[in-house]
């Protein structure tokens, strides 16, 4: 689909009227709808639109992502910008645009447009309301990810505005999907069209931010890589038979005993180069009972107990210096007087991108070979880490040292997965990062209750993130 696609029935009625009136005439009616009589700003404008995005029900499953193109494309039409969009499936619909510019490798700024679902009936709001209270904008995916996501459109739209010729394309990309693994989003579209891709150098995705420390400090975390999510499913088979007459071993027995070698015997710790400098970085902010250990993992990993006081204070951290498998699912009989002849359990395993998939696995079923379970690979991704001498890194820390005195950049690594690893695979450098300040208490609403941001600290994300990428796309 390219620009100027029809829209559900009552989504943005404004779209029909747009067709048939001249340029000015659009810009009037079509802000006058999608922008506050009063809006003047940049992040006036960013807010607005934020809080009309968080009513729109995108929560993954089912998705309904198509419901956030028609909304990105009102705004693209009222700006005169082409759009182009595709669904993956009835429904999952995938945006993007571009700004054209000079011949350095394209710029794509990369979002998802799915959230995760949230109950009413635990919160102190509408989780689809975007109503601003108490100094916040509130609603499921204030902060992953629509806020990032207008921030991004804020700057798109900026430099579309602005007239001044780029040094490269700017690519606005907004996905479905990405919570549920990304396969209706940027995995499928990058399949499916690679040319939005494939010029590209540089990408801004989700996965750090500005924080606030324990000590007042202000440490800005870049993602540059994330642990490769490897899904398993351990299948017992065995003689079945009634609940009442028990075999030694059964294929619930087998699929338990599995389990149980899973959970008591943790893979060892190491240390990885990126785990080893984003520690570093938590050192000189840490207090004194763990400074000392941070600013030297690969000592502190080999003293008895430190993992466990490790995990215990910080089940993230802990999650660094180790691949990890949870124990999520199991499935065994359908009545409980009969002894099945299947049963599985699954296994949510996260490990360090310096070991092949391959390997692991090979680790894992050598571990549970006694319990005699097959083991299945669900889903698992490759691993890639990003560099950070590139342009954009370095435009990171030279705008957050000038905008914020005394604040730092660090590199950091996700224990959990993003879109980007499909653009790494792709071979384009991949940062996870949106400047926006949140204190380390409001991060547990991510995926949580009462999902909000600050509106103070979102106004001044999107000054920010505009002054970054004009830093790197300007001459």
């Amino acid at each position: 689909m390219t620009g100027n696609r029809g829209l559900l029935p009552g989504r943005f009625f404004i779209r029909g009227l747009l067709r048939r009136l001249s340029r000015p005439a659009i810009l009037g009616l079509a802000f006058a709808t999608i922008i506050p009589a009063h809006a003047q700003t940049l992040d006036d404008e960013a807010v607005a639109w934020l809080q009309e995005f968080l009513t729109i029900d995108t929560i993954n499953p089912p998705g309904n992502e198509s419901r956030a193109v028609d909304f990105y494309a009102a705004i693209f039409d009222a700006e005169g910008i082409p759009w182009n969009a595709a669904e993956s499936a009835p429904g999952r619909g995938n945006i993007w645009a571009r700004l054209e510019g000079g011949d350095e490798p394209a710029l794509i700024l990369l979002q998802h447009t799915d959230v995760v679902p949230a109950d009413p009936k635990y919160w102190s709001t509408d989780p689809l309301s975007g109503e601003i209270r108490d100094g916040y904008i509130w609603g499921r995916g204030a902060l992953d990810m629509k806020g990032p996501g207008i921030t991004q459109l804020a700057t798109f739209l900026s430099l579309h505005r602005a007239g001044k010729p780029l040094n490269r394309d700017v690519v606005f990309v907004a996905t479905a999907d990405e919570e549920a693994g990304g396969l209706y989003g940027a995995g499928w579209l990058l399949e499916n069209h690679p040319d939005v891709f494939a010029d590209a150098g540089l990408l801004l995705n989700e996965g750090g931010s500005g924080r606030l420390t324990d000590k007042g400090e202000t440490l800005f975390s870049v993602e540059l890589t994330q642990k490769v999510p490897v899904w398993l499913r351990l299948t017992g088979v065995d003689e079945p038979g009634h609940g009442s007459m028990p075999y030694p071993t059964s294929s619930v027995t087998r699929v338990v005993q599995a389990l149980e070698l899973v959970r008591t015997n943790p893979l060892p710790p190491r240390i990885i180069g990126p785990v080893d400098a984003m520690f570093r970085s938590l050192a000189q902010s840490a207090d004194d009972a763990w400074a000392p250990a941070y600013a030297d993992m690969a000592s502190a990993i080999e003293e008895p107990g430190f993992m466990a006081r490790l995990q215990a204070e910080s089940p993230a951290l802990h999650a660094l210096i180790r691949d990890t498998c949870s124990i999520t699912r199991m499935s065994a009989s359908n009545k409980i007087n009969v002894v099945p002849p299947e049963s599985w359990g699954e296994l949510d395993c996260r490990i360090l991108p310096d070991k092949p998939v391959d390997t692991f696995v090979k680790e894992i079923e050598e571990l549970v070979a006694p319990s005699g379970v097959t083991v299945e690979v669900i889903m698992a991704f490759s691993p890639a880490i990003t560099h950070t001498g590139t342009r954009l890194y370095s435009a990171i820390t030279d705008i957050t040292a000038e905008r914020h005195p005394g604040s730092r950049v660090m590199p950091s690594v996700s224990t959990g997965f993003t879109d980007s690893h499909f653009t790494r695979d792709a071979g384009i450098a991949s940062y996870g990062f949106t400047p926006a300040i949140i204190p380390e208490s409001e991060m547990v609403r991510i995926h949580g209750n009462d999902e909000r941001i600050s509106e103070a600290a979102f106004r001044r994300g999107v000054e920010d993130h505009l002054a970054i990428v004009e830093a790197v796309v300007y001459d």
